[in-house]
């Protein structure tokens, strides 16, 4: 599909840096062997719209026979996005859902009242030295829906919208934008694209959203003169219109946001909740450990062991 900003040569320019109201640099931290930076949370801002959490994973390298093993874990209060440029990722859940996701596609999970999965490197992958790259990422539920059952959906990169213009090629993941609609159902106004961007080549972010980030990947982006490098998020100051340009060797970027919530949430380890007595009841189940009987049950398939609750 074409698509046309309809951008004038200087537009780039036309902002000054003060219209990047936050920038955050990630936290790295080592976890076996495997690097993950954590953009959001961040000390100086929550959430970009209702994504509330930001994982970078990778890339990173495993020999034969090894991978990532994530064990099963519970969450409540909001859907987990999972999207890799490289791997795969073997996801199991208690609602029964056994998926491989591979890159391009989605992985889009509502936790809503409760859920468990798992994610693993594939069995198939492990046959001979493999990497993974990709990013994670929670969008907290709005209060009308923080209980809701679990879900989740699967979709591969085909049938996830393309928008394409000279130089810009981008993948629309989640929500609206530029005119397309991507597939999984969501309950806030959202907007999450995967954009590979040529030397030099320019991209215009939604205006039609409330709030709005970039988080770049690869390459180096520049904003009113400022060059700003992979590993960086930026969140602009709300109403302005913000472009974007690649750097002389390009740049891959997640553009990110969408409607913000109607306040704060609480967050302790997996758990999001508009209230404390919410994360209080979830760690009191997990605890317990009555499968099946409770607010939580193990992975169908993932069941000989749990990554207890911390202490």
């Amino acid at each position: 599909m074409s698509w046309n900003p309809a951008l004038t040569p200087g537009c780039p320019d036309e902002i000054g840096p003060d219209a990047i109201e936050t920038l955050i640099i990630p936290r790295a931290r080592d976890i076996g062997g495997f690097e993950v930076r954590r953009a959001l949370p961040a000390p100086k801002r929550q959430m970009v719209g209702p994504f509330i959490f930001f994982d970078q994973a990778g890339p990173a390298e495993f020999l034969t026979g090894k991978g990532i093993d994530v064990r099963p874990h519970p969450h409540i209060g909001l859907g987990t996005v999972t999207y890799l440029y490289r791997g795969d990722f073997h996801h199991r859940d208690s609602i029964g859902s056994d998926q491989i996701i591979r890159p391009g596609a989605l992985n889009w999970m509502v936790a809503g009242k409760g859920v468990t999965h798992s994610e693993r490197t594939s069995d198939a992958a492990r046959q001979g030295p493999n990497g993974l790259f990709g990013i994670q990422t929670w969008i907290a539920l709005p209060e009308s829906h923080e209980d809701v059952a679990p879900s989740f959906e699967h979709h591969g990169k085909d049938s996830l919208p393309e928008i394409a213009d000279q130089g810009v090629a981008a993948r629309l993941i989640l929500g609206r934008a530029y005119g397309e609609t991507a597939p999984a159902k969501l309950y806030s106004d959202t907007f999450y694209l995967d954009v590979i961007l040529q030397s030099g080549a320019r991209f215009p972010l939604p205006t039609d959203h409330e709030d709005r980030g970039i988080y770049i990947t690869e390459g180096s982006i520049r904003i009113a003169g400022q060059e700003y490098q992979a590993g960086q998020m930026m969140v602009f100051r709300p109403g302005d219109a913000i472009t974007v340009q690649a750097g002389d060797a390009g740049a891959r970027i997640m553009a990110l946001g969408g409607e913000t919530l109607n306040g704060p949430r609480y967050i302790w380890w997996n758990f999001v909740a508009s209230s404390r007595e919410k994360i209080e009841e979830a760690k009191r189940e997990w605890r317990e450990a009555r499968w099946g009987e409770g607010q939580f049950d193990l992975p169908l398939n993932d069941r000989d062991e749990f990554i207890p609750l911390p202490e």
